[in-house]
């Protein structure tokens, strides 16, 4: 049965793999008692089963073989980022009680964008699977929690749950209505929110700061989300409080950006701080 759906999906283009009761990869790596690699990891250069995601194929002849090898396999993994879909999976998850679904409104809501007809996948704890299809240009890693609470992202390298792959918890369903449909474009504003926020060079705090300007920037670094902003105005206001604060302000605005603040966000809290220290910004 099971491979009967993989071969099924293949047909409409989405690269498949066989998956266990537990939802992992049916086959073991075949490197598993290997010495310790010398070079890269084998992503299925050795022409031999077990790589995941990189033994993913639409090739019904290929497909047939990966069963063969397992054939306790009771399910399928489609493939994520590759062509001709290059398909984002937005997983909607209830587990913890958070409605994501909810979430996820509330984020189109704010940002401004739709989320289109599209294949929608029933999960058997009652979560969702959006099917997105993604531009061929732009590499969509993947994440959990960083959109939202209880929505992960399934992006190049990851894979779906197949409709019709039975699980230790059940079966996973296509939803009513689209089964018929094709992974949709993901929405650009979307996009842009699961792609990582870019890299900027880390500016060390000038000499002028000292140790103690130093101490301040790494406080700032090791902050944890939800306590990003408290962070940086608790290092801001210690920082005037010391007659450093206009010299360090590049630096604590670098450090307040690489944990994910936005630079108006980060100089809008600098500004509180320097204002509680009775200081200009």
């Amino acid at each position: 049965m099971a491979l009967a759906h993989a071969l099924s999906a293949a047909e409409r283009g989405l690269a498949v793999i066989p998956l266990s009761r537990t939802k992992l990869p049916a086959l073991r790596s075949p490197h598993r008692d290997d010495p310790a690699p010398s070079g890269p990891p084998c992503h299925g250069e050795c022409g031999r089963f077990g790589h995941g995601v990189y033994d993913a194929s639409t090739d019904p002849a290929r497909i047939r073989a990966l069963f063969a090898a397992a054939p306790w396999a009771t399910g399928y993994g489609i493939a994520c980022g590759l062509p001709p879909h290059h398909l984002i999976g937005i997983d909607l998850d209830t587990r913890t009680g958070t409605d994501a679904s909810a979430a996820l409104r509330e984020l189109a809501l704010r940002h401004l964008f739709t989320i289109p007809a599209t294949v929608v996948v029933l999960t058997p704890s009652g979560g969702r699977h959006l099917w997105l299809s993604g531009p061929p240009d732009v590499v969509v890693p993947n994440s959990a929690g960083r959109l939202a609470p209880n929505i992960d992202i399934r992006g190049a390298g990851g894979y779906l749950v197949g409709p019709g792959s039975r699980t230790g918890h059940g079966v996973y369903a296509t939803a009513p209505g689209t089964a018929h449909l094709a992974p949709a474009p993901c929405p650009r504003t979307l996009l842009r929110l699961l792609l990582p926020p870019p890299r900027t060079p880390h500016r060390p705090p000038p000499a002028s700061a000292g140790r103690h300007g130093r101490g301040l920037v790494q406080f700032v670094l090791a902050a944890h989300e939800g306590q990003r902003n408290t962070r940086l105005f608790w290092a801001a206001c210690r920082a005037y409080e010391n007659g450093v604060g206009p010299a360090l302000t590049a630096s604590l605005v670098d450090a307040a950006l690489r944990t994910g603040l936005t630079e108006h966000e980060a100089r809008a809290t600098i500004a509180s701080a320097a204002r509680l220290t009775g200081h200009r910004p």
